[in-house]
């Protein structure tokens, strides 16, 4: 599914119309243009599924370790920061520290690679339940191992900027695939 530029402008224009602004006073006349350009950038994770982001990433290395069935070695990146546009609210975003672990199997992917397919997931309309399943799903697909999990600390601005106005709160999510549902010791490694 492409953006559609053209239509972002012309719902903006209206919604400035709708709120009782002039879409053609100075401060607002170039608004359309420039609303449809950063949803070009950061909604382009909505252009792509889950499968097409593991192709674009997948970039695995083959690794000479022994991994078995009982290995207990891992990969963790902690604290890649994204952020997202609530789908409930739209306008309303959250920040995000994701961390993701994986054990290998056989391959390990390149560490830049984990932090853009964070960041691929979060350019979307999203809940921060999905980004953990959506980021593991891929992890998978691209190193080959069931054994993924990813944990999740996000601040929502539909909690600190509007309703409630709960600044401090924040809210965790966690996604455990494989061994990493069954070990509670492999769990450590995600705190």
């Amino acid at each position: 599914m492409a953006i559609d530029s053209a239509a972002i402008k012309e719902h903006i224009r209206g919604l400035l119309i709708a709120l009782g602004d002039d879409p053609d006073r100075e401060g607002l006349k170039d608004t359309p243009e420039r609303v449809a350009a950063m949803y070009q950038e950061v909604f382009e994770g909505m252009n792509y599924s889950n499968h097409e982001i593991a192709e674009m990433f997948d970039k695995t290395f083959e690794d000479e370790l022994d991994f078995d069935d009982d290995s207990k070695d891992i990969v963790v990146v902690k604290d890649i920061e994204i952020f997202s546009y609530c789908e409930h609210h739209m306008a309303l975003m959250f920040d995000m520290k994701v961390n993701v672990a994986y054990i290998p199997n056989g391959r390990v992917i390149g560490l830049s690679k984990i932090a853009r397919v964070a960041d691929m997931v979060s350019k979307r309309l999203q809940l921060q339940e999905r980004i953990g399943t959506d980021i593991a799903e891929i992890m998978q697909e691209i190193t080959g191992s069931e054994d993924v999990a990813v944990t999740i600390e996000g601040s929502h601005s539909c909690m600190s900027a509007r309703g409630i106005k709960k600044a401090g709160a924040k809210t965790y999510s966690t996604t455990l695939r494989g061994r990493f549902k069954t070990d509670p010791n492999l769990q450590f490694y995600l705190r």
